[in-house]
Parts: structure tokens; sequence; C-alpha cells
């Protein structure tokens, strides 16, 4: 008989200690976007400015690659509070910088705290911003990274708190 299945928290950052997270902004393509993740009050802050000077108009951070093997659960779910913009939750199997990343968006209310589930069936293949039609399904059994990415066409500052991220049945 399986076991029953139950949440599993990937990242507790409610627990002091060092925010194992890397922030990668547009300044990789020229922009001037800046960023960054820390620990804060219990939460992950990711926290910056999105400047759509000099073809720029992203900020990201990433976990730093491990594996995960996230089969047996149905997706992920996150506790936030954020500020009233879009941003979007990706997932890479692989740990290289560039590839191909699975996400879906999510809008905040801010100031309130939420708990939002995101079945793995509501990933969508991208590369560099841009879909990537014809690509098998996500496979949750290889999970290299997660990551945040802010890239909602608005200038000005940001700020999203996340107190956990973890797998769901």
């Amino acid at each position: 008989m399986k076991p029953a299945c139950k949440v599993e928290i990937l990242f507790d950052f409610t627990r002091s200690g060092a925010c194992p997270w890397l922030a990668i902004n547009d300044v990789v393509m020229g922009g001037v976007s800046r960023s960054e993740i820390r620990i804060e009050n219990g939460r992950a802050v990711f926290e910056g400015m999105v400047s759509q000077e000099s073809g720029g108009g992203f900020a990201s951070v990433r976990s730093l690659p491990s594996y995960w093997d996230l089969q047996a659960f149905s997706g992920i779910v996150l506790t936030i509070r954020g500020d009233g913009r879009r941003y979007k939750l990706r997932l890479k199997s692989d740990p290289d910088l560039d590839g191909i990343c699975w996400e879906t968006a999510f809008t905040t209310e801010a100031g309130e705290h939420r708990t939002i589930h995101f079945p793995f069936t509501d990933l969508v293949p991208v590369y560099r911003g841009t879909h990537v039609p014809e690509t098998p399904p996500f496979n949750p059994s290889h999970v290299a990274t997660f990551g945040f990415l802010i890239s909602d066409k608005q200038a000005g500052p940001f700020r999203l708190e996340i107190e956990t991220l973890a797998a769901y049945c």
C-alpha cells in the first residue's frame, strides 16, 4: 500500500540562517535592474528595483542547485506576502544558468498573506521568457532549482516575502 502523501517543506525561511539563493537580474543582458534575497523576520525577502532602461525589465532569484525528487507530489505551495505586483514561480531540472524553465505566474495582494497552490500541470516551459512549444511535460522527479521572477513590464520597486515553499499532494 502506498503511504499517505503529506506536505513536504522544501524551504522553511522561518528558521534563521543564510539564504541559499542567488540574484540573477537583467544586467546579464545590459539592463540595470537590481534585486537581492535575504532572511528578514522569518521570511525570505526578494526585493529590489525593476528598470526598463538599457533594454532591461526583469529581476530574479533562484535557489542554489540541488536535487529534489517530487514525483510523489502534485505541485508546489507557497506562503507569501506581496506588494500587489505579478511574479513567476520557476522550476528547472537543469542546474545550469541557461536552459528551459518551467513557470507559472501569480499576482499578489499588497500587504496580504496568502497560501497559493501551483499544480505541476500548470507549469509552462519557457526559454529566456519565450514559450517553448512541443516540449515534453514537466517531470517532477528531477528538480534542480526553484526561483522567482518579476518581469511585469512595470518599472519600480518590488518586494515579495516568502515564508515557506513546499510540495503538496
